[in-house]
């Protein structure tokens, strides 16, 4: 078999594999180790790719924002500061129809810029907002599918674990794709809140619920209690990138560190939540460090096969336009979102298409964020809407079925795939931050 034969076979076999439930970095690791050895019948070249491909991952210095970050994200969780932004929105959308779902979403586009994690997200606000929805007589679907819908917004608005892998794909600044989702993020966060509006006066029966119109409002006082320390750690990390002051691994270390001293000043931070939060940010680390390596050994089988040199070829031949090839990336994208996680899907593509969109005169920063959006639309579909599995298993209410958050969550995706065809038509909303 030839280079490409080999490649294409090695590609469907890493889909098939991750699809039958082998480990995301065994299949690819696996997978482009043999191809490599075949595509050159050298065992010892293939092994030497792959120390190269290690030694790559682990001494990248940027690496350094993952377990930061990560970090961060666990220590502001279980400080319990995702109830208290909650409780916040919910006060000032007490009288609107709808209100508590789009408090839901702006608490968790408030909280996504600490976590940058769609499970923690979907797994804080499931325990919080849903029970308070059922409570005020919301359409129990519309409930779950509200949190899902929101829990998106964990991977898009920074600090973002998937922005992070895209950045080490494709080689790309880490802080420059922190800066590119923050005007998706907002917009796709407002983009549900109108959703959410559009619906409970066209669709009352989807939405369901009542005005939560006998709470009482919140104090100054409180509102600046709840809401300050994460305002703080937003201004720490997102304005010290922006302004110059911290890099990217610096701006993780001082938003770790802050996020630290407020859980102990709050007395919400036990000697047993501070170590359970280390385990967790050392398992995460090492899974995502294992993504990368076997990426970056998928790369480097990607281009001795020359396989995107192909596929470029493929359409320069067919004249296709650009318009034409996004419609392509979009439609695969969706389709192996009802198999793959994001981050495979993110290690699939990008090898693939990014080497064609650099020669359109394309931001590959800008491709980051549309890959990102594209991929995290598969949150929310079956049979494998991860968030949509974690906040089922996180309720474990009889009354909420599987299928019910898949319905309810159905209407959000579709939102996300308009804000998708937005960022594509027009890249400024995403890079013009960087100019």
């Amino acid at each position: 078999m030839s280079p490409i034969e080999i490649g294409l076979i090695s590609v469907l076999a890493i889909v098939i594999l991750i699809y039958l439930g082998v480990y995301i970095p065994i299949a690819l690791g696996v997978v482009s180790f043999v191809s490599i050895w075949l595509m050159r019948d050298n065992f010892d070249l293939a092994m030497n790719l792959l120390k190269i491909a290690v030694g790559d991952s682990v001494m990248e210095y940027t690496f350094a924002t993952v377990p930061l970050f990560t970090f961060m994200g666990l220590i502001v969780s279980k400080a319990g500061l995702g109830s208290d932004i909650y409780d916040v929105m919910n006060a000032a959308f007490r009288k609107v129809k709808g209100g508590i779902g789009m408090a839901t979403v702006g608490a968790n586009a408030i909280f996504a810029a600490v976590t940058g994690s769609s499970i923690a997200s979907a797994s804080v606000f499931a325990t919080v907002a849903v029970p308070q929805m059922m409570r005020y007589d919301y359409n129990p679907r519309f409930a779950v599918g509200v949190v899902a819908g929101s829990s998106v917004l964990g991977m898009i608005i920074p600090p973002s674990a998937m922005l992070i892998i895209y950045s080490f794909v494709a080689e790309q600044s880490v802080g420059d794709m922190f800066l590119a989702g923050i005007v998706p993020g907002i917009m796709l966060a407002i983009a549900y809140i109108g959703a959410i509006a559009f619906a409970g006066k066209f669709f009352p029966k989807f939405v369901g619920g009542r005005p939560a119109s006998e709470q009482q409002p919140m104090s100054t006082r409180d509102v600046l209690r709840k809401t300050l320390p994460l305002v703080l750690l937003i201004f720490v990390v997102l304005g010290g990138i922006y302004t110059g002051v911290f890099t990217p691994v610096e701006a993780g270390a001082a938003g770790a560190a802050a996020g630290l001293i407020m859980a102990l000043l709050l007395r919400r931070m036990t000697w047993k939540t501070f170590w359970e939060a280390l385990l967790e940010t050392g398992h995460i680390t090492a899974a995502i460090l294992f993504l990368i390596t076997a990426a970056s050994i998928y790369s480097r089988m990607l281009g001795l096969a020359a396989l995107p040199n192909e596929l470029a070829a493929i359409i320069a031949e067919n004249q296709l336009s650009f318009t034409v090839i996004m419609v392509m990336y979009v439609i695969l994208m969706l389709f192996l979102g009802t198999l793959l996680d994001t981050a495979s899907i993110i290690l699939i593509v990008v090898p693939l298409f990014l080497p064609l969109i650099e020669p359109l005169g394309l931001s590959p920063v800008w491709f980051g964020i549309v890959t990102v959006v594209g991929a995290e639309i598969g949150l929310l579909t079956p049979p494998l809407g991860i968030s949509c599995f974690v906040i089922k298993s996180t309720l474990n209410d009889d009354r909420i079925k599987l299928k019910d958050v898949f319905l309810g969550a159905l209407p959000f995706a579709f939102v996300m795939l308009l804000v998708l065809i937005l960022l594509i038509k027009y890249p400024i909303l995403s890079i013009g931050i960087l100019n």
